[in-house]
Parts: structure tokens; sequence; C-alpha cells
């Protein structure tokens, strides 16, 4: 049973560091649940097939199943998967601050490897993902230096408490949330003022093209085959958006949107994969947006 997994996951907290333990309001999971998300890659998306309607109201979320099964092949591929390292992820970097003392909330961890970055550069990290499966890669990758728990990007994160956190981070993990608005809210609440949000996501462009929507302007379940992470073969669902869709739910909940950041692959990336560079050269995947929270 897939809530009896979270919860038995998702154990008490026991933070060893003080100020780690007054980020979280309680020491028991009050809630379980979020995601960390790999990219959308060219080559890997096969399908382009509407979700079922039942997927709309998923509970779990729309993505868990197929995370818990990628987790194995996404915690070995991660590192140099040429998407992943040497595009999206320097992109998401060249946006930090120096966090060097800061409280950052890894909103979708995944198997840790940005939380892991962030407590390399003297960073307070408390990661988030709804895959079980995830968390415990991300546990055994920070070796207990970060507190890593089950939870639901799509929930009110309320075990959070308001303006704890300097930096919110949430890389590649927002295409599995349907309500941007609802999570937003709860990153502004859970920032300090003049506090930053870090997001990347799959671009719109790019969706639009490859899920050959006719319902633009609609937030759209969608899902893909991914082949990318050998040898699993996936079927992913995620939700497309339109380009007002990505932008105005920073604007909604109060950010200040700063910079946005079409990537472009890397020297390394042209070494590793130069079919894919070619194309990423000329029409971009994913978007990065900084924003900050007044104050």
């Amino acid at each position: 049973d897939r809530l009896r997994s979270w919860q038995r996951v998702n154990r008490p907290l026991q933070p060893a560091d003080a100020e780690l333990r007054a980020m979280l309001y309680l020491p028991a999971g009050m809630h379980q649940s979020a995601r960390a998300a790999p990219p959308t890659l060219p080559s890997d998306v096969s399908s382009t097939a509407a979700v079922p309607p039942a997927l709309l109201m998923a509970d779990p979320p729309i993505a868990l199943d197929a995370y818990e099964s990628l987790a194995d092949a996404y915690a070995a591929h991660i590192d140099s998967k040429p998407h992943n390292a040497y595009y999206e992820r320097p992109a998401t970097l060249s946006l930090l601050p120096d966090v060097a003392g800061m409280r950052v909330l890894d909103a979708g961890c995944g198997s840790g490897i940005y939380a892991e970055w962030l407590l390399d550069h003297g960073a307070i990290v408390v990661g988030l993902d709804a895959s079980p499966k995830m968390v415990e890669y991300a546990r055994r990758r920070t070796g207990g230096r970060a507190e890593i728990r089950v939870a639901d990007l799509g929930a009110p994160l309320d075990f959070l408490g308001d303006g704890t956190f300097n930096l919110v981070i949430s890389p590649l993990v927002m295409e599995y949330v349907r309500d941007w608005r609802a999570t937003f809210a709860e990153f502004f609440r859970v920032l300090q003022p003049g506090g930053q949000l870090v997001v990347s996501v799959t671009h719109p462009a790019f969706d639009f093209a490859l899920f050959r929507s006719k319902r633009y302007f609609e937030v759209e379940a969608v899902h893909g085959e991914w082949s990318g992470f050998k040898p699993v073969r996936v079927r992913m669902p995620s939700y497309r958006r339109s380009l007002e869709e990505t932008l105005n739910p920073f604007i909604d909940a109060g950010f200040r949107i700063e910079r946005i950041l079409e990537p472009r692959p890397t020297a390394a990336f042209k070494a590793a994969d130069p079919k894919h560079y070619a194309e990423l050269m000329h029409q971009p995947c994913f978007v990065c947006i900084r924003s900050r929270k007044p104050g």
C-alpha cells in the first residue's frame, strides 16, 4: 500500500542540528508527500497521449508510481546524464546565491544531488520528495547531514514554520504539480523576507510542440514514455502549461521575478551527446526562473 509506504519512510524527525529542528514545526510526520523531477528529454519521450481523467485527481501524486519504478536507474545516472548534469544543473546553480550559512528547502530533492551540493557549500538543508525510494537515496547520499522526508508539494507544507528559509529550490519538479499557485503560496510563506525561490521546469514551448497540444491555454495532463534512464522504460505523467501559467503563479504568490534563463548546453554536453547538443543550441528544453520575496 503506497500510503503505508509513505508513512513508513516518513518516520519521526530527529534532526541533529538545532537550527534545522527550528525549521520544522513538530517532531512527527504531519504530512506525507513531494517529488523531484528529472528532465523530459527529446529522445527519451515517445508518447503524446493524454493522461486518463482519473489521474487528474491522483492521490498519491501523479508521478509517484513512475518515480518509484525509476528510482534505482535515476540515482545511478543522474550525476552524468547530459540533460541534467551538463544542461539544467549548471544553469540552475548559476542562479543561486552564496548559500554558506543559509537555510535551504530542496523542494523535490530526488536522489539528493542538489542537497549534497548545497551541504558541501555550507547550507543547512531540508529536502522533500514524494517518492519513498528517492528519499532513501537522498538520505544515503547526504549521510545524515540533512533532514530528508517524504512530502507532497501539492499539499500544504504545514510541518514547516513561517519564514524559516533563506532559499527554496525546486529543480525539474513542478511539472508534476497541477496547482502552482497553492504550492508557491507555501514557498512564499516559509521564506524569510528577501528570500529567493529558484525553479527549473520544462520549457512551455518544448512541451507544447512535443505533446502536439490543441489546448495551449489549459493546464493539461499528458504523459510520455521515458527510455533515457536505462535499462528502465517508464510511463511518466506530468502537466503541460502555457507561458502565462508558468510565470503568473510566481507573481500571484507575491514573488518578484528577477531573472529568466533559457539555458544552452555546455561543452561537456557536446562531448557526451553531440546530437542533442546541436538540437539544444537551437531550441529550448528547460527554463530556469529566479524570484524573490519582497522585504
